[in-house]
This record gives C-alpha cells, structure tokens and sequence, in this order.
C-alpha cells in the first residue's frame, strides 16, 4: 500500500483549474485592451475624417469659418460615441502646400479630440498605482487641401 503522500503527488484532478485561474485574468486583459485599443482607432479614424471634410468645405469660395466648425462638428457627431465632448477645431486659411513643382496656398483644418479609454483607465488603476497607462489623452489630426481660386 502506498503512503498517502504518495497518491496526492501523482493527483492531478484541478490542475486545469489552476491553469485558468492563472491564465483566464491575462486573457481577459488581453482582449480588453484589444477592445479599447481598437474603439480609440475607430475614433480617430472618425476624427482624421472630419478633419478632411473640414478642409473639403474650407477651400470652397465663400465659405466661413463657421461653416466649417459646424460641418466638422456634425461629421463627428454621428460617429463619435460620447458627442458630449467639445472637440477643438482650427482653421488655417493660408497654409503653405508644396507639390512637384511649385507651391500654393491651401487651407488647414486641424481637430483635437480628448480621448477618455473607458474600462482599461480603471483596471489599471486597481493593478498599478501612480501609472499613466490607460489616462486619457489628447487626439490630433489635420487635413490640408489647397485653396479653389
């Protein structure tokens, strides 16, 4: 007869459950940061857009600044999930482009967008303390399009 020792050594009943109670944490980690990795891409995908939309209104004649402000704004509007967030929006009217072989002169719309990660702020302020990862941030973009004479 074996000593009792002996049979929990050759025991493997729950090791499986070890197994994910080490592993299931780090994939859902995993996963939720490829989540909000990829809403934060979609969103300044959105922003990048209306940037160029901005610019696309802007090199048109008789075209105010407001307009321009008020066709970004409603560009992101439809697309970005928290429209309660005020976007910066500035217009260069005289930008300098230069193409093959010269210069002229374009307009420049640029879009700041502060980006708040929803779930991994929080989970990384339960696993480090004084950390920077998952604070919010400050989305930039920027479009230029030459001015229609």
């Amino acid at each position: 007869m074996r000593p009792q020792w002996m049979r929990w050594r050759r025991d493997d009943r729950g090791t499986a459950l070890i197994e994910m109670a080490f592993t299931l944490p780090l994939l859902l980690f995993i996963s939720l940061g490829i989540i909000e990795f990829g809403r934060a891409f979609q969103v300044w995908q959105i922003l990048t857009n209306a940037a160029r939309e901005g610019a696309r209104v802007a090199v048109l004649p008789g075209i105010s600044d407001s307009m321009v402000t008020a066709r970004v704004q409603e560009y992101i509007a439809v697309g970005v999930p928290d429209p309660s967030v005020t976007p910066t929006i500035t217009i260069q009217r005289n930008a300098s482009i230069s193409y093959g072989s010269g210069t002229a002169t374009g307009s420049k719309v640029s879009v700041s967008y502060p980006y708040k990660f929803m779930v991994l702020n929080g989970i990384a302020k339960l696993v480090v303390t004084n950390t920077t990862v998952g604070s919010d941030f400050t989305m930039a973009t920027s479009a230029t399009m030459r001015n229609e004479n």
